[in-house]
């Protein structure tokens, strides 16, 4: 084994853990925040470099790092088609979560107010709230059918 087997992905969990650094110096305003925020900058395109870099310059491979997973892995005919998949499904997930929760935030407080000037209001207001859920649950759906697809 060479010394890249092990310094290249310690280099990566470096980079990852390079913007918790200033959330524990206490940065959050002025010009450290913009410092912080190139910072932040500068350790995700160093993740992604990498990311890039490791597969593509044969550094780790799958065959090296666990023999009998490379053997699984080309007998189960796993291909770039199905891992773009699972990302897509993942994607699909994740962003419409954060919708979903981007239009709660925004309706509750406003479903909490009107609910208590009147409340008759209630199952309007439950509604609206309802509908930004709902985002989310469309995205499960989705990401179910890309999934059954695979």
């Amino acid at each position: 084994m060479n010394a890249t087997f092990f310094v290249l992905p310690l280099a990566a969990v470096l980079m990852l853990m390079m913007p918790l650094i200033p959330i524990y110096k206490g940065v959050t305003t002025g010009q450290k925040a913009k410092h912080a925020v190139i910072f932040n900058l500068c350790a995700f395109f160093g993740v992604a470099a990498l990311m890039v870099i490791l597969p593509m310059g044969g550094f780790i491979t799958l065959a090296e790092a666990e023999p009998a997973a490379a053997a699984a892995a080309a007998t189960a005919g796993m291909s770039i088609g199905d891992g773009l998949g699972y990302l897509a499904a993942a994607l699909v997930t994740s962003c419409s979560c954060i919708g979903a929760g981007i239009a709660v935030a925004a309706a509750a407080p406003a479903a909490i107010g009107a609910f208590s000037e009147d409340p008759k209001a209630f199952g309007k207001a439950l509604i609206f709230v309802a509908l930004g859920e709902g985002v989310a649950l469309y995205g499960l759906l989705i990401s179910i059918l890309i999934i059954n697809n695979l």
